[in-house]
Order: structure tokens, then sequence, then C-alpha cells
């Protein structure tokens, strides 16, 4: 193992393996970047895999619709021998009540204001898209063609294979057990096996962000909740969107194997760390889909899992630099959807650190926003 690096990177996830490729391509020559277990074994290769650019706040759909655009062109862009498998399927998004309607109409305008091809549409509407839809419990629609599903596993390998060729170093099975600081610098990073000295860390470890903040004295108000996921035996292709609903707590897709994978909220989830699975989610996952999807509700379950959902009070991401201890970044909270933002989270924080002009101007997502109270409340989160 090196002794010492240019940058080091927490974390081997989609956040962590962008942000190395992006530094590698702008000419930084010596990056380690260190997973604690194997290449996206944390909340990226536990994620449901959709993609989508329906936000309700105007950061959110423009962060994500950069990357859906990278994602459209990531096996060029990235040189990616196999596939990560993008199928722009679309989402449709079901309103449970009048004021989800409305929440929908004012995400639109803000969607369009972005240049997305989101669009209301009526519930016949939506039958017409998802034939078995059970349009009797729902108030309206609304859909965007471009939103799809994509391999979370191929595609952070995609960039993994990416950031190796220029170079990166990735050390896997090799834990961050803590970060050493002198004057307020970061002098380097002791892991289980051994010390690497820098002065530039990027904490991109999402589920476990907290205590490697806390590794530099930073106390930063985020939270991770287990998420737990369902996936069904395989059956014939029958659903093309993604199917969620807000009010109604759930998301659901066919994959392009023929398996429905399905997850949904709940804030009374744990927020020690574990990645159990429970018979609780099991049966309100099963009420909610009988409800909404009543076929789908008759597959047969053949696996569960779960993973950590890295919250912020506003249900935004964290891009930042620490204040109080020079070379410490930060590029965490993403409440669910780290994956969706993973090529825009490479930009923008390679950026960060070499001192460039944004792609996109991400500073109002910065740490001190939860102490001014300027918060960015992202609506639309399941």
């Amino acid at each position: 193992m090196k002794s010492s690096a240019e940058i080091v990177i927490i974390g081997g996830g989609i956040s962590g393996c962008s942000i190395a490729y992006n530094l590698a391509k702008k000419g930084v020559k010596n990056i380690v970047v260190l997973e604690k277990d194997y290449i996206c074994s944390g909340s990226t290769g536990r994620c449901g895999a959709g993609v989508r650019m329906q936000w309700g706040t105007e950061m959110n759909c423009k962060i994500a619709k950069k990357s859906i655009e990278f994602y459209e062109n990531a096996n060029e862009i990235l040189e990616y021998e196999r596939d990560v498998e993008f199928k722009q399927k679309g989402y449709l998004l079901v309103a449970h009540t009048e004021h989800e309607v409305e929440q929908f109409k004012k995400n639109v305008e803000v969607q369009h204001s972005c240049g997305i091809p989101s669009k209301m549409i009526s519930l016949q509407e939506a039958k017409e898209i998802v034939p078995y839809l059970n349009t009797d419990i729902l108030k309206g629609a609304a859909f965007c063609e471009k939103d799809g599903f994509l391999n979370p596993f191929n595609t952070t390998d995609a960039f993994y294979r990416a950031a190796k060729r220029l170079g990166v170093e990735f050390y896997t099975f090799t834990e961050a057990t803590a970060i050493k600081t002198e004057k307020g610098k970061v002098t380097g990073v002791e892991t289980n096996k051994g010390f690497i000295a820098t002065n530039i860390v990027v904490n991109a470890t999402n589920g476990y962000a907290k205590g490697i903040c806390e590794m530099v004295g930073i106390d930063v108000p985020v939270y991770s909740e287990r998420h737990q996921i369902l996936v069904t035996e395989p059956v014939e292709p029958i659903q093309d969107p993604m199917v969620m609903s807000f009010g109604l707590n759930f998301y659901i897709q066919q994959s392009p194997e023929g398996t429905f994978i399905m997850g949904r909220g709940d804030e009374t989830e744990p927020r020690d760390l574990r990645i159990t699975s429970s018979w609780q989610f099991l049966e309100e996952m099963a009420k909610s889909i009988d409800e909404v999807l009543p076929p789908i509700s008759k597959l047969r379950i053949i696996r569960q899992w779960a993973g950590l959902y890295n919250m912020t009070p506003d249900k935004q991401p964290i891009y930042d630099k620490a204040e109080n201890v020079e070379g410490f970044y930060m590029a965490f909270g993403y409440s669910g959807h780290g994956f969706m933002f993973g090529p825009i989270t490479g930009i923008v924080m390679a950026e960060m650190i070499m001192g460039e002009e944004p792609t996109i101007d991400v500073s109002m997502l910065n740490l001190n926003r939860f102490k001014t109270g300027k918060l960015l409340l992202e609506p639309s989160v399941v």
C-alpha cells in the first residue's frame, strides 16, 4: 500500500469512484480510494437502481438532468466494454390526494424551467401506460419518458475501471480508522493496513459519513436509516416505467430480467447502521402494492435486502469543504438518491477540489445552510 497520496477518497461506491475518475481526468496523478469492503458493497449496490429527473427543487432537477444525460452516453464516455444497461422506460408518479396533484403541478413547472420533458397526465393516460394500475384510489399523475433504470454494479464498475486506467489506486477491504490533522490541516489517514500521508481527504462514505466527519471533529446533521427492498420472481415484461407514489410511500419497477424490484420509506426504521431485513417491511410493502397494482401482489418474493439512506434535514445532498479543517471535503447526504446523482457528484467535487468554475453551482448545498436555516426542502422523496 502507498505511504502517501495527493488525494485520499474514502468510499468505493458510485460517488467515490466518480470523484476519483473526474479528478484523474483533470490530471491528478496520485489518488487513492479506500473501501472497507468491496467496490459497490454499500448503498450503491443496495439501491433500487432507478434514476429520475422529476424533482421538486431546481437544484435536484439540474443535478439529475445532467446525470441522466451522462448516463445516456456512459458506455462511450467511460469506454466501458460491458454495458451499464440504461433503460429509459420512464417514471410514472401517481398522486393519492388533491394536495399531491397541486404539488406535482408545481414540480412540473420547476422541471420545465430546467428543460426536463415531464408532463401532467390524466388517470386514463396513466392506465394506458400501466393497464393494471388501480386508478380508483388516485387523483392524478405525472410522467417523464426520459427517466429510467440502470445497473448500479456495472455503472460503478465502469467508473472504477475508467479511474484505474487513469492511474487511481483502489484499496478494498481497507478501512479508514482515523484522520490525522495538525494545526487545522489534514495530514493523513490511518487505516487497518497502515498510514497514508495526504493533505486532502474526501468523505464519500454516504451511510457512514457522520462517523468519518467525527474523526476530524465535525458534527454533521445527518443520520442513516435502514431502507428495505424486495425482489419478486421473474415474469414476462408487463410494466415499462417505474411507478412511484410519495403519498402512498412506494416505488416499483420491473427489471430487464423480469423481476419486480420495490421499496418504501419508513421513518421508524432503525438508525444504528443495521442492514438486516424485517417481516414488517414485507407486510406493509405487500399491502401497498395490492392496493395500487393488484396483479403484482400475487407474485412470489424471492429475496429482500436493506441499505442505508443518509438523510439530511432538507433531503438534499451536502457538497462542501470543511471550514475549520483544511483539506477535508464532503459529498454525502443524498437521502436515498446518491446513485442517481453519481456522475455530477464526481464532476462538481473534482471542480471544487481543483478550485475550478463549477459546471453546476452547488454552493447552496453547503454544510452551513443547516446553521443559517437556509434549507432547500425536497418534497419528492420516498
